[in-house]
């Protein structure tokens, strides 16, 4: 495991590394970024079972600069799994200090910007889908990370809310904003989770030539076929992928063998069983926070015979 590769104790700055961007020649299926859950250790279980990238949980610049040290933990990697750092942040000059003290860890791909969290608290300060109608103001934030090179994508939301969904802000912004791609969650900032995902806009998105990865309720290869249909480039799975970590190989699997290959079978997803041993075992070696292990275990439990089913239909 590679830890933090930052020193709070040394603030001299560092030399940047140039990281490879993102290979965009097959559909590509992340692991999304969940709060208390997605640790590294759920993190490499996801990407044994099929996952191309995956996303550290959010971490506040603001708390970086500051050199918290328990924020620091969660950019710990492992030297397998593909990772890209989600950041909350809205003030350049805080961006720019972190990325001065950061080294890049074997297998990062990049940073993802949160414009996605709906939380009133976060909203409150500016930051999350509260900046998705800021087009200049994101553009400035973006061109911090090109100053150092750093691949950045961003992760929103359709607006903070009905009003700013129906002003299509969230298409402004992918129309005059320049990250490497975009995850589109298709909720505004208000919608509950009980509501569904709106995947009609995903066509208009793929219009504008942008690279373009979907998120929302995404747990079926039907799904998947019409993302394709509309021209979007990846799939980006939350809950279907906690309730069972072995979806990203179904649905590789499935892809397979409508285009005419031998793949997995129906017959061979995980039982819930393997699926929780495997994450006791990462989660020891990599000293997983105990929350983070009660959090994923209880959602196995409480999840996992049901996207069991809704997988195999």
């Amino acid at each position: 495991m590679q830890h933090p590769h930052f020193s709070p104790e040394i603030l001299q700055p560092k030399q940047h590394e140039i990281v490879n961007p993102i290979s965009w020649d097959s559909f590509r299926f992340f692991l999304a970024p969940l709060e208390s859950n997605t640790d590294l250790a759920l993190r490499a279980l996801c990407y044994r079972y099929g996952a191309d990238f995956t996303i550290t949980e959010m971490v506040r610049v603001q708390a970086l600069v500051r050199k918290n040290k328990s924020t620091w933990t969660r950019l710990c990697f492992d030297h397998q799994t593909p990772t890209l750092i989600q950041l909350l942040g809205n003030q350049e000059s805080e961006i720019r200090e972190f990325l001065q003290h950061f080294i890049p860890p074997q297998q990062f791909y990049g940073f993802n910007l949160n414009l996605s969290c709906p939380s009133k608290s976060i909203v409150k300060l500016g930051l999350g889908c509260a900046l998705v109608k800021r087009v200049a103001k994101v553009q400035r934030i973006i061109d911090v990370f090109r100053e150092f090179q750093y691949p950045i994508c961003l992760k929103i939301r359709l607006g903070l809310n009905a009003l700013e969904k129906q002003q299509k802000v969230y298409l402004r912004l992918i129309q005059n904003t320049t990250p490497d791609f975009f995850i589109v969650h298709a909720r505004h900032g208000c919608q509950k989770y009980i509501e569904p995902a709106d995947f009609s806009i995903y066509s208009e998105c793929s219009e504008t030539g942008k690279i373009i990865v979907a998120n929302g309720d995404i747990m079926e290869l039907q799904q998947i076929q019409y993302l394709q249909s509309c021209g979007i480039q990846g799939a980006m799975l939350g809950r279907g992928a906690i309730a069972n970590p072995s979806i990203f190989q179904f649905l590789k699997g499935a892809m397979l063998e409508i285009g005419g290959q031998r793949s997995i079978s129906v017959a061979q997803t995980t039982s819930i069983i393997q699926i929780k041993s495997e994450y006791l075992d990462l989660a020891k070696q990599y000293n997983s926070p105990e929350h983070c292990q009660r959090n994923v275990l209880r959602r196995f439990e409480q999840d996992f015979r049901t996207m069991d089913q809704n997988i195999l239909q």
